[in-house]
């Protein structure tokens, strides 16, 4: 008798994922969920700025046999990322999945904060989510339905120096809520990861041993989390397994939100 092949658990959809390429060598949030993404059967439009990161992403789907392709783009261009829902329907025919992965970080309190680096940030880590998706929601909409996941942080759950990032990760919650509302008659569905202290590309430079053995022992499960922790809890959510589900806030980071910073 032949094995039977189990399908994926997002077989037969389609997503985009903005920030599908890593800043550096090794799997961030964005490559992650979009090789899990192609892993589980969806076919996968790899959106980023920087074409030859978005490259090395489709290489490791190539190499599982995935399906993929690379879209150039800058999310905070209203017209690219139309461009980029209309190329991703040009291509597969359909859209069921947006996933947000663009976002930058943004030191200091309002004492000393540059007014355009505070600009910038709200830019890159707010304005881009909500142009995709006003792009992907009416395609969404006619084919009955979706889901869109965006990445917040703990950081806006516990704020700790970072004003201008907390407060961005911060509106990414909000604006997420808002979706689900706003489009929950049209079955689209709107929920937001938060992460934790993941080493991933984006911290990586930099960071000691000392402080990222630190970092991993900032939760309660003392674990170190990574990109692919963030990735699969997108899976889920992309999945008809969470039909049910619009509006949360998923923090995945070992327990860290239920402890002080101090521990």
């Amino acid at each position: 008798m032949a094995e039977s092949r189990r399908p994926g658990r997002l077989e037969g959809l389609v997503a985009i994922v903005t920030g599908a390429g890593s800043r550096g060598p090794g799997i961030g949030n964005g490559r992650a969920t979009a090789v899990l993404f192609a892993r589980e059967g969806a076919k996968v439009a790899l959106v980023d700025n920087d074409r030859s990161h978005a490259e090395e992403t489709k290489e490791l789907i190539d190499a599982e046999g995935g399906e993929s392709f690379v879209i150039e783009a800058d999310v905070t261009s209203d017209a690219d990322c139309r461009r980029s829902a209309d190329e991703t329907v040009a291509r597969y025919g359909r859209l069921d999945v947006l996933d947000n992965n663009v976002g930058i970080e943004g030191p200091g309190s309002v004492l000393d904060i540059d007014e355009a680096l505070w600009d910038r940030v709200m830019t890159v880590n707010v304005k881009s989510m909500m142009l995709i998706s006003k792009h992907a929601i009416p395609v969404m909409a006619g084919n009955g339905g979706g889901s869109i996941i965006t990445i917040s942080s703990l950081s806006a759950l516990r704020p700790r120096g970072l004003t201008p990032y907390t407060t961005s990760k911060g509106a990414v919650i909000a604006l997420t809520q808002a979706m689900a509302v706003d489009h929950a008659a049209q079955r689209i569905r709107a929920n937001c990861i938060a992460p934790g202290p993941v080493y991933t590309p984006m911290v990586a430079g930099g960071m000691t041993p000392e402080l990222r053995e630190r970092r991993a022992k900032a939760s309660p499960l003392g674990l170190e989390g990574n990109g692919w922790d963030i990735g699969w809890a997108a899976v889920f959510l992309a999945s008809p397994e969470s039909r049910w589900i619009t509006g949360i806030v998923l923090p995945v980071d070992g327990g860290a939100s239920l402890v002080g910073p101090s521990r």
